[in-house]
């Protein structure tokens, strides 16, 4: 068994002060030049979005290096940057400024703990909140650690494996704090939505929650991410020429737990550890989808999710792709993260599809995503939150009933890669076509 301790000192090895010493200096194309992908129809949605992400982006300031974005200026809770909607939006970045894509990635581990926790959310002042000062939480509540996804993309658009010097220390410190702060007994993670409903899993109160007094139990989600963290710790290992073998060995680990003990086979379906242990406790939700996401199962166990899930219509094939809770459970209903389709969910997923050699299924959920954002955005002129699942009035939806913002929030962008889905969506077109 590894040291507690053992990881942090590593990263005291590998100084992240190269960073300083490095230029991102990604070039913006000018107006003219830059050509939107995918459809031409999506191409007013797509502008719309650009200009949003440029209108987002503020100078330099505490406690950020870098020029940073925030989530949108819509967001009901104020200025904000992090969680995992800044990883969507670089997504989205890589597509039109590399350089700017990459900035919001160190600023997204910058103010990383000693103890290897990434803050969730920095709350900045103004905005709808008028807040005065800077504050996160440094403690107790961090988010979805898929950051690592696009410092490897970042590595392979450029060409240069050199960035991974200057996050695989925060990489192996992030590590080290789900070790020690969110192991689940005898094995995965968990989320403290379990716990405390903090929602660090990034889905705000989740039907997978409903219960209460369930103990730190392996959540589908968190044992995913943490899977794709050892992942990339291996693959970045070998590139920098270091040791594999404890990072290849916990990704085996939970490879076997999430095939063997969060896998139900009568629905060919992953739940977490307490809705497989227990009938009554179990939801046909995207979460549940992680597993594929992350690449920690087999094709034909991936097939099978995607023919009998993704691509069905009783469950997440909505005319807007793909709904977070299926349109077949029971407590499927028109709020937030309980039924609506949050368009970086679909990216997430056609990525998923891809990787296991399903360009037709991500073809599919991104040309229906894509084609009921740009219905609604010809209708309200706005770029939403999350969106009605069914193409109805985005004004059906509910957010939070209990507090004062009940409607999705408008001008939002942490959840709308939408420049990534197109480029994705035609360059599988593309691919088609040869």
């Amino acid at each position: 068994m590894i040291k507690r301790h053992f990881l942090q000192i590593l990263c005291t090895v590998l100084t992240p002060l190269y960073f300083l010493s490095c230029s991102y200096k990604g070039q913006m194309p000018n107006i003219e030049e830059f050509k939107y992908p995918g459809k031409k129809e999506w191409e007013p949605m797509l502008k719309y979005v650009k200009g949003l992400h440029e209108k987002s982006t503020h100078p330099k300031s505490y406690p950020f290096d870098y020029d940073w974005e925030e989530i949108g200026p819509g967001y009901y809770s104020g200025t904000a940057f992090g969680h995992w909607d800044i990883v969507h939006q670089v997504f989205d970045a890589f597509v039109y400024d590399p350089g700017h894509g990459i900035r919001q990635l160190y600023n997204n581990i910058k103010n990383q703990e000693p103890s290897g926790l990434v803050p969730g959310s920095i709350w900045m002042p103004g905005g709808m909140s008028q807040r005065k000062e800077v504050r996160w939480n440094s403690d107790s509540q961090g988010h979805p650690p898929v950051w690592v996804v696009a410092i490897d993309d970042y590595a392979r658009l450029s060409g240069n494996d050199s960035v991974l010097k200057t996050f695989y220390p925060s990489l192996i410190r992030q590590i080290t704090w789900f070790e020690n702060e969110r192991k689940a007994v005898p094995e995965g993670f968990f989320y403290n939505d379990i716990l405390l409903k903090k929602w660090e899993s990034g889905v705000d109160e989740g039907i997978r929650f409903d219960e209460a007094g369930l103990g730190a139990w392996a959540c589908i989600d968190a044992t995913s991410h943490v899977f794709m963290l050892y992942k990339y710790a291996e693959k970045w290992s070998g590139q920098l020429g270091m040791g594999t073998s404890y990072f290849s060995e916990r990704k085996t680990e939970l490879k076997n737990f999430i095939n063997d003990s969060l896998y139900y086979s009568p629905d060919s379906m992953y739940y977490d550890i307490w809705a497989v242990r227990d009938t009554s406790l179990r939801n046909i939700v995207f979460e549940n989808l992680w597993p594929m996401v992350a690449g920690a199962i087999s094709s034909e166990r991936a097939n099978c999710l995607i023919d009998s899930y993704v691509l069905d219509k009783r469950h997440f094939f909505t005319p807007h792709p793909v709904s977070t809770v299926s349109v077949s459970n029971p407590k499927f209903e028109l709020r937030m993260w309980r039924g609506p389709a949050w368009n970086s969910m679909t990216y997430w997923i056609a990525r998923g599809c891809l990787d296991y050699d399903r360009p037709d299924a991500a073809r599919l959920i991104l040309e229906k995503a894509l084609d009921a954002t740009a219905k609604q955005f010809r209708e309200t002129g706005e770029i939403w939150e999350f969106y009605h699942p069914l193409v109805g009035k985005q004004e059906e939806l509910q957010r939070k009933p209990h507090s004062r913002y009940n409607l999705p929030s408008k001008d939002y962008l942490g959840h709308n890669p939408l420049l990534a889905m197109a480029k994705m969506y035609g360059q599988i077109m593309k691919k088609g076509e040869m």
